[in-house]
């Protein structure tokens, strides 16, 4: 068995070579995306892992048939960058990592907040300046607000716990509702309700599609006054201009933000010496009430790990087995 592993970051290579080792089974390290170009590396192996923000092109699975290769494993979660029709045609099978550290995302999003209630980044800033005033950034309590959480999937019960810990009153929406949460009595009717109720909302919810927001002007105009938005799922949940200007006239208090509807070709690339076209993006960074960083979450060692390894798991088993319990439906 060959595998070809694409896309692989510094930090990932540790892992894929001790797996291969491990396991005995051969994986070619490729660092470029996979592309209609870089495809053609994959000939002669039997299986293709891959990781990347930006679009897989169709050429990609017609040239993967044409090499017999008919699984595609996933380092990651989303799969809504892929064209499963092209699959289908194709009969290539896919494979992603649904969870390769739930605490890690919760355990941020959490951090984000209270350096957002306790106006770190404002702060830090003053600091750097020789600044030392109190005034006017004075700070609020985690265990006096009312944080709402969007989606009880592994990261929301992670974050229901740890918010539960600092003594937060939590209420919870989800589509599906998780027996634990539901023991609790902590689910609302709906959405809108949880919208309304909260001084903090934070996403843990897939994409709803293109156009369709959650966190928008419409939303906003019924969320309290004060309230803070936490994001670390996907940035096309949120109109980031309506909530930019729900913060700068002080209907909201602030946001921490770690995806963005725009970070593809952005986030984690070196723009330092380049011309920042992106002033939507300029003023969210100015600004002393919202947190962003760029897609780091997820970004620990555990998390890291767990990528790599499940992903090479999951192509073992399509290939030995001709499924894996991580195979995507491409029905659905």
């Amino acid at each position: 068995m060959k595998l070809i592993d694409f896309g692989v970051r510094e930090d990932e290579k540790k892992y894929i070579q001790e797996w291969s080792k491990t396991n005995n089974i051969e994986v070619k390290i490729v660092t470029d995306l996979l592309t209609p170009e870089t495809v053609k590396m994959a000939q002669g192996y039997d299986g293709i892992v891959a990781y990347q923000q930006l679009p897989y092109d169709e050429k990609i699975f017609d040239t993967m048939n044409d090499f017999g290769i008919h699984v595609l494993s996933l380092r990651n979660v989303g799969v809504d960058n892929i064209p499963f029709e092209a699959l289908k045609r194709n009969n290539i099978r896919l494979t992603n990592v649904p969870s390769y550290s739930p605490e890690a995302i919760a355990e941020y999003s959490v951090a984000g907040l209270m350096a957002l209630l306790r106006n770190f980044k404002h702060m830090i800033r003053k600091v750097d300046q020789h600044d030392f005033r109190w005034a006017p950034d004075i700070g609020r309590e985690l265990n006096q607000l009312t944080v709402g959480v969007a989606g009880t999937g592994r990261i929301g019960r992670a974050a229901i716990k740890i918010y539960q810990g600092f003594g937060a009153k939590i209420i919870a929406y989800d589509k599906f509702h998780n027996p634990e949460i539901e023991k609790q009595g902590l689910y609302v009717d709906d959405l809108d309700t949880l919208l309304k109720e909260s001084d903090v909302v934070t996403l843990h919810i897939p994409s709803l599609g293109k156009g369709h927001t959650v966190i928008n002007k419409d939303t906003i105009a019924e969320m309290k006054d004060d309230a803070i938005v936490v994001n670390s799922a996907r940035g096309d949940l949120i109109n980031t201009t309506d909530l930019y200007d729900a913060i700068a006239n002080g209907k909201l208090y602030g946001a921490v933000l770690d995806v963005y509807e725009n970070e593809v070709g952005v986030f984690n690339t070196d723009l330092s010496d380049e011309e920042f076209t992106d002033k939507l993006l300029e003023r969210v960074i100015k600004s002393n009430r919202i947190i962003l960083t760029p897609h780091i979450a997820f970004y620990t060692t555990k998390a890291v790990k767990n990528m790599a390894t499940v992903s090479l798991n999951s192509m073992v088993s399509e290939l030995k087995d001709g499924s894996s319990e991580n195979e995507i439906n491409l029905d659905k």
